[in-house]
């Protein structure tokens, strides 16, 4: 592996240049890791793969959706309105960058060919839902989380929207898609998993082994395991639902601190530890970790996605997007 860390003066056309005043956008490059630097402020929560190969981000401080081209370095960003704070994002089916923004109470959709920005605010009675983060289903409807208790259900084509309450109450944070199309979501403060009947949105709580572990976030590998990174448990663990398994590892460290989980192409599992500030790759086939430190301190990297080989980590902590290259491993 390739370490890489960026220092306090980095070389800017073959000039030390002091962080404070590099010009925007700034791309280091070591290995197979280059970092790029977004807008100071940004405070970028989420990343997700868009089309010719750039990246989505969502700027949570000031209410935009960030376009990088990893190939130039160049950034665009768009205003999502007024009190927007965009947490998650993800790519749909059509496209389009589909937001769940905290701040507007709504999910939001940015079509990148028209520039259009379109939201579907949630019903009245669910002020402040705190959404988090979403995942679309098997027949092309995009489920939702919202830590004050909530998951729903959006119909892009009908703009139906229906929202229920968790039977835990607070907690629901992520959601993923397994590869029959099934929706699941994870409580970080209910600490349960829980699958939705796609047709009623009716929820099946499954407890986890580890007590209050805090699961914050899920991904499904190509098998149909569930991958979840348990905040407080401090651990990756993996559901298989077809057996009713469960297996867990933990990183290495006095006090792992596990937030995103991501599953690539090859199965490979990845995550992020604040208490090691650091990005791991886990190989269930051999059990063995892989360490990408931070690019600084506190990078806390709070999603993971990436697409053809390319991983994509946002450093919320330095307002940066590091891009790990795979594809030569």
């Amino acid at each position: 592996m390739t370490r890489f860390v960026v220092p306090a003066l980095l070389l800017v056309a073959g000039v030390a240049v002091p962080a404070c005043a590099q010009p925007a956008p700034v791309t280091a490059q070591s290995g197979n890791v280059r970092v790029f630097d977004v807008p100071a402020g940004s405070r970028l929560h989420d990343v997700a793969p868009a089309p010719d190969g750039r990246i989505w981000y969502t700027a949570q401080r000031t209410g935009k959706l960030g376009t990088l081209d990893p190939k130039t370095g160049r950034i665009e960003e768009v205003p999502l309105g007024d009190g927007s704070a965009p947490h998650g994002v993800i790519q749909g089916p059509d496209g389009a960058a589909w937001i769940t923004d905290g701040g507007l109470n709504a999910i939001v959709r940015y079509d990148p060919k028209t520039k259009a920005v379109q939201s579907w605010p949630l019903p009245a009675d669910f002020p402040d839902s705190n959404l988090n983060t979403a995942a679309f289903d098997g027949r092309g409807r995009i489920w939702f989380t919202g830590q004050a208790g909530v998951y729903g259900r959006l119909d892009p084509k009908t703009g139906k929207m229906d929202v229920w309450r968790d039977p835990e109450g607070r907690g629901p944070y992520g959601i993923a898609a397994t590869p029959d199309g099934q929706i699941w979501y994870v409580s970080l403060a209910g600490s349960h998993v829980a699958k939705v009947d796609l047709d009623t949105g009716a929820p099946t709580i499954v407890e986890p082994p580890t007590a209050e572990q805090g699961a914050r976030r899920v991904w499904a590998d190509s098998k149909g395991h569930l991958w979840i990174s348990e905040w407080n448990g401090g651990q990756l663990t993996r559901y298989t639902p077809s057996t009713g398994t469960w297996k867990s590892w933990k990183p290495a460290g006095e006090r792992p601190r596990v937030y995103a989980v991501y599953v690539d192409g090859r199965d490979t599992v990845w995550i992020s530890d604040f208490g090691a500030n650091a990005v791991l790759s886990f190989d269930p086939a051999i059990e063995q970790w892989r360490r990408f430190p931070g690019s600084g301190e506190n990078a806390n990297v709070r999603q993971i996605l990436g697409a053809d080989g390319l991983i994509y980590l946002p450093e919320s902590g330095l307002d940066r997007i590091m891009v790990v290259d795979m594809r030569a491993r």
